[in-house]
């Protein structure tokens, strides 16, 4: 009897993360459907140890092969762009959305991005340029050099805290739905190993 009932415990829970991971992943995946949006990271390193790591969004369904955002007010692409910039030590010096809900906040917004190699290129400013002292923003070229700099006064006035010869890389932001069918895959070796030690008593 004490065998049967963990068996049918482990298949109670068998079942359990079976039904959790399929209804998740439903739920994703519809959530998803609409806008077709897809997410990418960024993250640059300076020579001198400051760092920026941001992310962006669009919806791959609608996006030519080359998304070219300029200024401010509403994007043509570009769903959302956010950046975080770091010390050497790791300290967070500011966060900026640059673009929220497919609005550019900054009049120096510039961002080209090529959706089919999944790279940046050509000039890059994020960030600050709103004529905040003490704000930092993040520009240049792509694959010739770009800066993480501050602004001191609000005539433009700006200080160049770090740079680099122009590399960023980008990456694939995980969807939930392969998330969660990692999951549910890991859920199913469990179950199927502790059906194995039961079988074993």
């Amino acid at each position: 009897m004490t065998i049967n009932f963990g068996v049918m415990t482990m298949k109670n829970i068998f079942v359990k993360i079976t039904a959790i991971a399929a209804t998740s992943i439903a739920i994703a995946t519809s959530a998803n459907n609409p806008a077709q949006a897809i997410e990418l990271n960024f993250n640059w390193q300076g020579d001198a140890g400051y760092s920026a790591t941001g992310s962006f969004s669009y919806d791959e369904t609608t996006a030519p092969t080359i998304i070219s955002e300029l200024g401010s007010g509403a994007t043509n692409f570009l769903q959302s762009l956010n950046v975080s910039f770091l010390d050497p030590s790791k300290n967070l010096l500011g966060t900026y959305n640059t673009v929220s809900g497919g609005v550019s906040e900054s009049s120096f917004f510039a961002f080209n991005f090529n959706t089919s190699t999944q790279t940046l290129f050509g000039p890059f400013d994020v960030a600050g340029g709103t004529g905040v002292i003490g704000e930092y923003f993040f520009q240049g070229t792509v694959g010739d050099s770009l800066f993480l700099r501050q602004d001191v006064d609000q005539q433009g006035t700006s200080t160049t805290l770090d740079q680099n010869s122009g590399s960023i890389q980008v990456s694939k932001v995980p969807e939930p739905a392969s998330l969660l069918g990692l999951l549910a895959f890991a859920g199913l070796g469990v179950a199927s190993t502790f059906k194995k030690k039961q079988a074993s008593y």
